[in-house]
């Protein structure tokens, strides 16, 4: 199977010369995290931004001194095993799909995930898993999950209840929805007036929650298990990989718990710890 068959065509773009502002009110309009860039004139592919590139430089307001120059990108008539090692090797959420130097399109982890379920490899959940498991406390603060989540640097933490049992899963975007934020300090920050149009305030949230600091963000005193999602779907460890990656397909999933036979919580894996197995 090639890269162009399961590609996003015309993807959102950044353009140079752009700024910041201009791609954070993106980001926020369509709700994603990151965006090819490309040259005006002739739409030639220049770079790749994210919102953690923006994020660590936050004093530069010109794009082109924030977004991430030779970023990788592949052909349209590459094989989406190449796709899925670069993906997996260089550990990216996105991949731009190049033609004769223009950007044709875009490919995700995601979008692999079809592709490992059709092939359902003689593969075992436990035999992929790639990414550290970081368990918090079903009674820790929402202030100890958010420490948690940037020092371990994951966006899926389980959580254990007094007996070790995983009785729920929390993510980023869960703390983030608890935290408050002065909507218009924040559309201030973007540069986002009451009169613009296509942009929502769920995406403003979503854009912003790794951009504000203790001075701008005040958690609700709660803890995990106010917010957790309880009992999410989990998979087994002896679960075929093929079956695990439709279950992330239909249900949207970026991540699921590992379970052993005693329904202990043994790990986690994720879309990209799914997407490895095309490159074996």
């Amino acid at each position: 199977m090639k890269v162009k068959e399961i590609m996003t065509e015309n993807p959102i773009v950044a353009e140079l010369p752009g700024t910041r502002s201009e791609v954070l009110k993106q980001l926020v309009s369509h709700n994603i995290t990151g965006m090819p860039v490309v040259k005006t004139d002739d739409g030639t592919l220049a770079g790749f931004v994210t919102r953690q590139d923006i994020f660590f430089k936050p004093e530069e307001e010109q794009l082109a001194l924030v977004m991430r120059r030779d970023y990788p990108s592949i052909s349209p008539n590459a094989s989406v095993k190449d796709a899925a090692r670069i993906l997996v090797e260089m550990d990216l959420g996105h991949l731009p799909v190049v033609e004769k130097c223009k950007l044709v399109g875009i490919i995700t982890p995601t979008d692999l995930l079809i592709v490992v379920e059709k092939m359902n490899p003689e593969l075992s959940v436990e035999d992929i898993v790639r990414s550290p498991c970081i368990p918090i406390y079903h009674g820790a603060p929402l202030t100890v999950a958010l420490a948690t989540f940037k020092t371990a640097k994951v966006y899926a933490l389980p959580v254990l209840d007094d007996d070790a049992k995983l009785v729920g899963i929390v993510t980023d975007r869960d703390i983030f929805n608890q935290t408050i934020v002065d909507r218009s300090v924040a559309m201030s920050d973007l540069g986002i007036s009451d009169g613009d149009e296509n942009w929502t305030w769920e995406g403003l949230r979503n854009v912003m929650k790794l951009w504000y600091e203790v001075s701008k963000v005040d958690l609700p005193k709660l803890t995990v298990k106010d917010i957790m999602i309880k009992n999410p779907i989990t998979v087994f460890r002896k679960t075929l990989v093929g079956d695990a990656a439709r279950v992330m397909r239909k249900s949207d999933f970026g991540q699921l718990p590992v379970r052993d036979s005693k329904d202990n919580l043994v790990a986690m894996i994720y879309d990209v710890d799914v997407v490895s197995t095309l490159t074996k």
